[in-house]
């Protein structure tokens, strides 16, 4: 993606009457520098705010509804910074067509009082109120907007002094900027599904009109064709970056790194021709032994491309990668993982999977191991075995939804230390505030896919506001 497609652009406006500016001397001016203040508060890098100013008459926010159009934003900030009549409000909405974010943010904590009823002057007095006025207005646009039903978030709190107002603000920030880079994304999907699995199939149209994402279908064969003409200077440099990127157990036989090795750079050229930013892949491979030994040596580059922030799901889960992306997006890493086991004794769920593994939120450094069978898949080869990051877990599962066509649901944990199969695959042990008994039937209930993704660190707050800005369903267990 270019530059311009990965910059958020906020579009900001404040809010107020025009008759108040010449009954009440600065208030326009200190209005405005509040709106000043908030404009500092939410740039940052990979952000563009717009400033559309003041807007206090119904012309002046038909202009700037345009204006929203020219500049393409991608969600508008409204400071009530006093009171505002709702038609100086809704042209600027009706023309921006964007997500809603309704400041209600007080200049202190309160007024002083005895500081204002000693004023003696009640006109002074009255432009003093109207400057802490920014709740009056909310009431009356948010009616106009629900009835039109029109998308909407408020943060309610102070313009200084208020961390937990500001972290809210910076959390819808931050769903837009997610919903942002899913929206220009490109998903490969390559394969096919892994027959008889019926959770996993998932209906490409609403993936594309719900999160906005491009479904690129690539061919086996051109990946295959692609291993061919790699070089063997090529094979070498990637086993270096293997042994830089993962830990390669002594037994792991030369020609299966070459043979991995060879994929992953195919792989690589694969993913920037069709300038993809996810992929999920399955295929047996079976009857033509090119295909076969692709698709059985494509785990390594899988796992780099995921730690390199294109995750790649296995098993044709494009419900899955999405979340994975997400998780990414988030900084939480996101990895590809299901129930492995229950342990009653400790309490605990067990969870992992073959295939790609997130180097960023492994405990420790990934281990390639050789194995003889993948199980369920054909061939053999090179597997990744990594435990998620002691500490503190996210897990996210995109779920149909007949009524809005995704949902999220999330569930946070905590991975914790223990004994786990050493099989060649991620592994973990989960805990959960609820039980694992409670946990499972809790998230089972929600009618998941029987994967999800996992990334470190707690989640659910942020997922809920993204959940709320692509207007989806949103379910938290636990």
């Amino acid at each position: 993606m270019n530059q311009v497609d990965d910059c958020l652009r906020i579009g900001l406006m404040g809010i107020g009457l025009e008759a108040y500016w010449k009954q009440f001397e600065g208030l326009e001016e200190r209005l405005q520098g509040y709106l000043d203040v908030v404009a500092t508060k939410i740039t940052s890098n990979g952000r563009s705010v717009v400033q559309l100013g003041l807007i206090d008459t119904p012309q002046k926010a038909c202009s700037a509804g345009h204006e929203c159009r020219r500049q393409d934003i991608d969600v508008l900030v409204i400071y009530a910074t006093t009171y505002a009549l709702s038609s100086t409000v809704l042209p600027v909405v009706l023309r921006a067509k964007v997500p809603v974010l309704l400041l209600n943010l007080q200049p202190e904590a309160a007024i002083p009082y005895a500081q204002f009823n000693s004023m003696g002057d009640r006109t002074a007095m009255t432009g003093e109120w109207l400057a802490y006025c920014n709740a009056c207005p909310v009431p009356e646009i948010a009616n106009v907007f629900t009835r039109l039903g029109i998308l909407f978030f408020q943060a309610t709190g102070m313009l200084h002094g208020d961390p937990q107002c500001w972290t809210q603000i910076e959390a819808w920030m931050k769903a837009a900027e997610v919903a942002k880079s899913l929206s220009h994304s490109r998903m490969g999907l390559m394969g096919h599904y892994y027959s008889g699995m019926l959770d996993i199939a998932t209906d490409l149209a609403q993936v594309s009109g719900r999160f906005g994402i491009h479904v690129e279908i690539v061919e086996v064969d051109r990946l295959t064709a692609l291993r061919r003409g790699v070089e063997s200077a090529a094979i070498s440099g990637k086993i270096a970056e293997f042994e830089q990127f993962f830990r390669v157990e002594a037994d792991c036989p030369r020609a299966e790194l070459e043979r991995a090795a060879k994929t992953a750079v195919a792989l690589d050229q694969l993913v920037a021709e069709n300038d993809l930013q996810l992929m999920a892949y399955y295929y047996m491979g079976t009857g033509v032994p090119e295909n076969e030994d692709t698709m059985s040596s494509i785990i390594l580059g899988a796992s780099m491309l995921t730690g390199q922030h294109v995750p790649v799901a296995g098993e044709y889960e494009v419900k899955n990668v999405i979340a994975m992306k997400i998780m990414d997006l988030l900084g939480a890493g996101g990895s590809f993982t299901e129930y492995y086991a229950m342990d009653f004794s400790a309490d605990l769920v067990l969870m992992g999977h073959d295939g790609p593994g997130h180097i960023g939120i492994a405990q420790d450094k990934i281990r390639v191991r050789p194995l003889r069978v993948y199980h369920g898949k054909v061939g053999a080869g090179l597997s990744v075995e990594m435990s998620v990051r002691y500490g503190a877990v996210t897990l996210l599962s995109v779920v149909e939804d007949p009524k809005c066509g995704f949902k999220l649901l999330v569930a946070e944990g905590e991975s914790v230390p223990g004994e786990v199969l050493e099989i060649g695959n991620t592994n973990s042990r989960y805990r959960f505030s609820i039980g694992a008994r409670r946990f499972a039937e809790e998230w089972n209930a929600q009618g998941p896919a029987h994967h999800c993704a996992v990334g470190i660190g707690h989640h659910a707050a942020q997922l809920a506001k993204l959940a709320a800005f692509l207007q989806l369903g949103f379910k938290q267990v636990g």
